[in-house]
């Protein structure tokens, strides 16, 4: 074989080669996560749920802004559902059927099919995001929630840490709320990527939380998956302890129900002026010192413990689950300025 013909030759292997490795990207594909698409339609339609109207004199560089942030959402959903179907965790039929139930049970069936309608969604597509959730919340529980221990050393260190916060001047009211505005709001984190945009919206999202509290379903994971507040909602709502002198700042109603509730109760729906919550006293203080062997304290410090660790392993579990995943944003690199445009 001559010289020219070995180097043709090489050549041609190296193109083969090199074609092979290219990846071969789909048409209308927003995001690659492994082997599945995320498509330009998926975060279309997404995004109109999110966002059916731009407040006037919204810039193209805002919708896209959002377009990003609401795709990450997506992905990490994507990456954890991937997983939980790997562990065999997807959420059953009669499971999903439950919920889609207790969604329901606060309409009519006219009222139901509206708020399909409006966010373009029929209940197949209702019950595909349903079985997400589910298998997701099923994914965390058995991954993070039952992994989580609080031992009475742990108990002990956190007290004697912070004794002087169960001393108290005045009578003292731990809060937790779950809280929806009608607006549309880039802030707001919830796990369910659950955002209410206008007024009727707002008001019949909080009905279905409220249904689902009735229901027994706990505050602190609602308020994680559904609450509004880009403060407490990872928290599962904890506003932390309110000096009763605070609630002077409060409205009527809110001040009346948090002075009335007893603890562990909800409150009804508040209308206040930023939108809609619901309300969960924790306990209520009076003033005075508060010892080790209270109950109450032991409770507490428990739940406080529970939810920074439950937060914490949240946090490094989605980083760890992103680090096993094959992810490819084709909408960040079409936008960002030194990358080849797919």
């Amino acid at each position: 074989m001559t010289k020219r013909r070995s180097a043709l030759l090489l050549l041609a292997v190296l193109a083969a080669a090199a074609a092979g490795c290219k990846k071969s990207v789909p048409a209308n594909v927003a995001a690659m996560v492994n082997s599945r698409a995320i498509t330009n339609a998926d975060l279309d339609r997404q995004f109109k749920r999110q966002f059916p109207q731009q407040p006037e004199g919204t810039s193209p560089d805002q919708v896209q802004f959002q377009k990003l942030e609401l795709l990450r959402a997506m992905i990490d959903e994507e990456i954890l559902l991937q997983r939980a179907e790997r562990l065999s965790l997807l959420a059953k039929d009669d499971e999903v059927d439950l919920r889609l139930n207790q969604l329901k049970a606060p309409h009519t069936q006219e009222e139901f099919q509206k708020q399909l309608d409006a966010q373009g969604m029929t209940v197949e597509s209702l019950k595909a995001q349903i079985r997400r959730t589910l298998s997701i919340d099923k994914l965390l529980n058995k991954e993070i929630g039952n992994q989580i221990s609080i031992s009475d050393k742990d108990v002990e260190d956190f007290y004697n840490a912070n004794k002087g916060a169960f001393r108290f001047p005045e009578t003292t009211y731990h809060v937790a709320r779950i809280v929806v505005t009608p607006g549309p709001n880039p802030d707001v984190r919830n796990l369910a990527g659950n955002k209410a945009q206008n007024e009727d919206q707002a008001r019949k999202k909080m009905l279905m939380i409220e249904a689902r509290l009735k229901q027994g379903d706990d505050f602190a994971k609602l308020a994680q998956n559904f609450s509004e507040d880009p403060q407490s909602a990872a928290n599962g709502g904890d506003m932390g302890f309110i000096p009763e002198s605070s609630l002077a700042q409060a409205d009527a109603e809110t001040r009346k129900a948090i002075m009335t509730l007893t603890p562990g109760q909800v409150s009804s729906p508040i209308r206040t002026q930023g939108g809609w919550h619901i309300l969960k006293l924790v306990t209520r203080e009076q003033a005075g010192q508060r010892e080790l062997n209270d109950p109450r304290v032991q409770q507490n410090i428990r739940e406080t413990l529970r939810t920074r660790k439950e937060q914490l392993l949240r946090n490094a579990y989605f980083d760890a689950c992103r680090n096993e995943a094959q992810i490819t944003n084709f909408l960040a690199i079409s936008i960002a300025p030194g990358f080849e445009k797919k």
